[in-house]
């Protein structure tokens, strides 16, 4: 999707707009559609062909209500557009299909396992996965960034995870043919038949997980312990387990990559600010929230109404789905200056990029940190990024992705062989072997 500026005056006939169409986003520009939504309609209905509609929310503080009130919004019939009219077999199994008290009985465990402080205890690792993945920049070349670090995620939740690395690619791929089954580059025959297979895929490859080691000792690992966490006072199905993993898997791979990409278009774009990153590398924390709210990658989430509800003037009756508008919230004038300058210093986290409320991404702190040290090895190996060929955008209306960025690095003084180093130590293992099922 691409992260433009609206042109002054530019008005759009409404009723012609079509935001569930996954190809506005690969192709097009919705940015010029919310801010007259913002504007003019901020809770606006659309209908589709076969009679199924939804309310759109694009403004930053009705998004905020609608994500933080579960008493009037429910996240048990759906979360994602392409589940409307269809509901969601993993409601109230899957954490993010699971309204309160339920998900806060099964949240709070994940909360601590995946704290900042207990993440941190994988830093080292985390570091070394970070440098493993810029090293194309040693090739005398045009490196594919976007499209290498579809990997990046895997690596990480691969290992807290306890996934075999010999299952990632095919995990990873996977995870981008769910959000993205309209895209020709991940499509197996038509949407539907891509969007089940990956679901599929990757329940079957989760429920072999679960039940080879329900045959052994537990383990440290993030599977084993969605296994054996008792939330409510009981152990967790075998259905939770393969819902919740699914869950963390699908949340981590498909927004970290997307957010490091508009990161460094960002910097490519906006020269000024990578200077003032690197004159200043305190900023980085600053920078990584503001890459999250430029990119936006989670392009939606949707609710239902459980009862009619007004919001911004508009009566919305219940049962009718709502789908808050990511990055049009994050570029709302009314809570960011200037929202659409780009700008590492702008600091502060009132960004909905991870959701608001209770739903707030369990992954946020494993997110942070892993975007904040590939920003450090960034800044210390790259002066300077060139753009060298056409952007391509990811086909989903959900994740707003970038999927080729063909660029070129002008490295820093000594960052050819700060990385020559790593080539020579050989790759790092993150994962738990080769053993266990595949996808």
């Amino acid at each position: 999707m691409r992260l433009s500026t609206p042109a002054a005056g530019f008005d759009v006939d409404l009723d012609t707009v079509d935001l569930f169409d996954p190809w506005l986003y690969a192709g097009g520009d919705p940015h010029p559609i919310w801010a007259v939504m913002r504007r003019r309609a901020p809770v606006h209905r659309q209908e589709l062909a076969d009679g199924r509609h939804f309310w759109s929310v694009t403004r930053y503080h009705d998004s905020s209500e609608v994500l933080r009130d579960h008493q009037r919004f429910t996240s048990e019939r759906g979360t994602l557009l392409c589940t409307l009219g269809h509901g969601d077999p993993a409601g109230g199994k899957m954490v993010t299909a699971t309204d309160p008290p339920r998900h806060t009985e099964l949240r709070e465990p994940l909360n601590r396992a995946l704290s900042m402080r207990a993440v941190n205890q994988h830093r080292p690792r985390l570091q070394q996965i970070a440098r493993q993945i810029l090293l194309p920049l040693l090739r005398d070349e045009p490196w594919d960034l976007a499209a290498d670090l579809a990997a990046f995620p895997m690596m990480f939740t691969g290992m807290l995870m306890g996934i075999p690395d010999l299952d990632w690619p095919a995990l990873t791929r996977l995870t981008t043919m769910a959000i993205a089954p309209d895209d020709p580059e991940f499509q197996e025959g038509n949407s539907r038949i891509s969007l089940v297979t990956a679901h599929h895929g990757m329940f079957e490859y989760f429920s072999e997980q679960v039940f080879q080691r329900s045959r052994r000792e537990p383990g440290p690992d993030l599977i084993d312990h969605l296994m054996t966490l008792t939330a409510g006072g009981r152990r967790m199905t075998h259905d939770e387990v393969v819902y919740n993993c699914y869950s963390l898997l699908l949340g981590a791979n498909v927004t970290t990559p997307h957010a490091v990409a508009g990161l460094v278009l960002g910097f490519i774009e906006h020269p000024q600010e990578y200077r003032k990153l690197k004159q200043d590398p305190t900023l980085i924390g600053s920078a990584v929230e503001e890459g999250l709210r430029w990119a936006s990658p989670a392009n939606h989430f949707m609710r239902y109404a459980r009862e009619d509800v007004e919001l911004a003037g508009v009566r919305v009756p219940a049962g009718d789905a709502l789908a808050v508008w990511i990055g049009s919230a994050n570029r709302d004038s009314e809570v960011f200056e200037d929202p659409y300058r780009f700008d590492v210093a702008r600091g502060g986290k009132r960004h909905l990029a991870f959701g608001f409320g209770p739903h707030t991404c369990v992954g946020a702190p494993l997110a942070r940190i892993s975007l904040r040290l590939i920003l450090a090895e960034i800044l210390e190996l790259v002066e300077e990024f060139q753009l060298v060929g056409e952007i391509e955008h990811l086909c989903s209306n959900f994740i707003a992705g970038v999927k080729h960025m063909p660029v070129t690095a002008t490295l820093r003084p000594g960052a050819a062989d700060r990385l020559a180093g790593l080539v020579e130590a050989g790759p790092v293992l993150t994962g738990g072997g080769s053993a266990g099922g595949r996808a």
